[in-house]
């Protein structure tokens, strides 16, 4: 039953009994329309809350740095905010994947260019996923991977189109720059995977793409390090390449998955390095991302954005805390409209040494990511953080005014 405010009761002589039934018989949908009508109308007020939680691939970062190990903290920072938007090293988990639905798995290069304004995200239901694969993996290892497509077509429904082989092997090499300690590489044939994502492009019309390139198998003493929680992910900086790469040309979502051979069971194991040792491929979790993730819009090169996320949109961005010189974090920091809460965390450090003091950011900086989600959490509900602080909100703070003969004035004093 809806009642408009404002309005007066109609005359109720003669319909006492009438409306005595139908209060009695419809009491539970009056307090159910009433609670819905005034949640949704109320939510119209306030617009979305928008997080952006940055780990940078390949940086050794103690949380996020590893298999996976970062979705806890983008699982439990999903359930603050309206929308999280990340990138696929913090979501994917090899064989592991977790459905967040207000979760935007957004890759790093087109992460920088949404961050600077020049890319919009646009939402969608499903997008049409197509598979590269190297043509430098052996055929058991293609076999593999190919029966992980069909796995999760059959058994999670994803849309896996349509594959293709390169028509040369990319030859992947990795390494780790000696001057910030950062993984990174290269493929010597990129022309390769620029021919076989565009053939996937023009024939199936798909509008995401999943690589999976050869990685030179490594040593088991040049793995003990990351398998034991340590060290840096020596594969993740050139996989970063090659998305970005992907991404450049085509502007669609894309993510990649090394192709390996086993390595030997260890029987002490890291947990957070232990998702990548459960089986044959590490392609589940990126065809999962892929299947959703939103599609890049090149702003002004379509007529309209309507019900798109800008950079304006972004309320808060969290990252470890010596982790500030990125493309994305810098143009967060500079932006003049809407600038975000940026959050660093102390406890996730990384073999970078770009803190905010050296960049000249303004952060709020945390401790761990417990008070990390309570920062962000004050902030959606329009609190002052520092208000929940002991002794943290001190005296208000008087302007000084500029007068038209350039002195500042204060309380009615020249300050010179």
């Amino acid at each position: 039953m809806a009642v408009s405010i404002g309005r007066p009761f109609p005359c109720l002589a003669g319909r006492s009994r009438l409306l005595t039934e139908n209060l009695q018989s419809s009491k539970h949908s009056i307090f159910c329309s009433c609670s819905c009508s005034y949640s949704s109308h109320s939510l119209k007020f306030k617009r979305q809350y928008t997080s952006v939680m940055i780990v940078p691939t390949g940086i050794g970062a103690a949380i996020g740095g590893f298999a996976g190990d970062a979705l806890p903290v983008a699982r439990a920072l999903s359930s603050v905010v309206d929308c999280l938007i990340t990138h696929p090293n913090v979501l994917n988990a090899a064989m592991l994947y977790w459905p967040l639905p207000n979760v935007l798995y957004v890759e790093g290069y087109a992460l920088d260019r949404f961050a600077e304004g020049l890319w919009a995200l646009q939402p969608v239901h499903q997008n049409r996923v197509g598979l590269v694969l190297d043509a430098g993996m052996e055929e058991e290892l293609r076999i593999r991977h190919l029966q992980v497509a069909d796995a999760t077509r059959a058994s999670l429904g994803l849309p896996v189109i349509e594959y293709i082989v390169t028509d040369t092997p990319l030859e992947v090499e990795k390494w780790v720059d000696p001057k910030c300690g950062q993984s990174t590489g290269r493929i010597k044939h990129p022309g390769s995977l620029i021919r076989a994502a565009q053939t996937l492009v023009n024939r199936s019309q798909v509008n995401a793409i999943a690589v999976v390139g050869r990685f030179p198998d490594d040593d088991i003493e040049d793995t003990d390090d990351y398998r034991q929680g340590l060290g840096i992910d020596i594969l993740a900086g050139v996989e970063a390449v090659i998305s970005h790469l992907v991404v450049r040309e085509f502007q669609i979502p894309c993510a990649h998955a090394p192709a390996l051979s086993p390595l030997p069971l260890s029987p002490s194991l890291c947990p957070k390095s232990a998702a990548e040792e459960l089986g044959y491929t590490f392609l589940p979790c990126v065809l999962a991302g892929l299947s959703s993730a939103p599609q890049y819009l090149v702003r002004n090169s379509e007529p309209g954005e309507q019900g798109c996320i800008l950079a304006s949109d972004v309320d808060s961005v969290i990252l470890p805390r010596d982790a500030c010189g990125g493309d994305a974090v810098l143009a967060f920091a500079r932006s003049l409209r809407n600038k975000p809460l940026i959050v660093t965390v102390e406890e996730n450090e990384t073999v970078l040494d770009d803190t905010p003091v050296k960049l000249g950011i303004e952060v709020a900086k945390v401790s761990n990511y417990w008070e990390a989600i309570g920062v962000i959490a004050a902030h959606k509900a329009g609190i002052d953080p520092f208000s929940l602080r002991r002794n943290k909100i001190h005296n208000i703070q008087c302007t000084p005014v500029v007068a038209a003969n350039g002195y500042a004035i204060a309380r009615g004093r020249t300050i010179f």
